[in-house]
């Protein structure tokens, strides 16, 4: 059953916005001036601080704690694909925290938002437009195989918009593509951060976000249905299990 708002909600997630936008400002401010200068190692270290504030403040405000399963089968080191199904603006602040360093595969229209994804813009992410379909494939699968040669992560959520807790959506298999092209592994990653921080919404409810992190799927010498299959199969079942939790 959703959960109904009431007042108290409404106050404690204001805080958190009113917290949110007055760091954002100030510390994007500092990293559109200092984070060109440095390695992009270095630079993700710099900009993704302000991440654990976020998770920190979210805590704080709105009583929104996380828990992480699975954390051992990330892979310590290489570059590797990840899936995630996608519900909330949560999962694209925690995540930031939870895989380091890495490229996020996300709409170009993100890129446009001040300060916050003037910022975004500086740590190499996959910007797609969505509106061209065949060439926002391609340039998946180039510039991931670019940062993956680099040994950077790429985050990918398959489903290409946040869909509503309950409902599964449809996954696309360009998580699979990339990494058979890559020969690099995929992990699939769900959780049921929508539960809390509905899509779009304005209000948080207290709780604790569950991530749980799969075993990493080799696509070296397999076809991309089978590591599509593999991958978003584990996914399903997880999310499944969140809904009839």
């Amino acid at each position: 059953m959703e959960a109904k708002p009431n007042l108290l909600h409404y106050l404690r997630s204001g805080v958190y916005y009113l917290g949110f936008y007055l760091v954002t400002i100030i510390f994007s401010s500092l990293c559109l001036l200092v984070a060109p200068l440095l390695s992009f190692r270095a630079r993700f270290r710099l900009i993704s601080m302000i991440n654990y504030f976020y998770i920190f403040w979210l805590r704080v405000c709105c009583g929104l704690k996380v828990r992480v399963e699975g954390r051992e089968n990330l892979p310590q080191s290489g570059g590797y694909v990840v899936i995630s199904n996608h519900q909330s603006e949560w999962e694209t602040l925690f995540f930031l925290t939870l895989v380091r360093p890495q490229c996020t595969v996300l709409k170009q229209e993100l890129l446009n938002i001040p300060f916050f994804g003037w910022v975004l813009g500086l740590l190499k992410p996959i910007a797609l437009d969505r509106s061209k379909r065949r060439g926002a494939l391609k340039q998946l699968l180039t510039q991931g195989k670019e940062r993956l040669a680099e040994e950077i992560p790429v985050l990918i959520f398959p489903q290409g918009t946040r869909v509503p807790v309950g409902e599964l959506g449809r996954f696309n298999k360009g998580g699979a593509m990339l990494a058979v092209a890559g020969d690099v592994p995929i992990v699939p990653i769900a959780h049921n951060a929508g539960e809390f921080w509905p899509g779009k919404s304005f209000v948080k409810f207290p709780g604790t976000v569950t991530v749980k992190i799969g075993p990493a799927i080799k696509a070296a010498e397999r076809s991309v249905d089978e590591v599509h299959d593999d991958s978003i199969g584990w996914l399903l079942d997880e999310m499944k299990a969140f809904n009839h939790a």
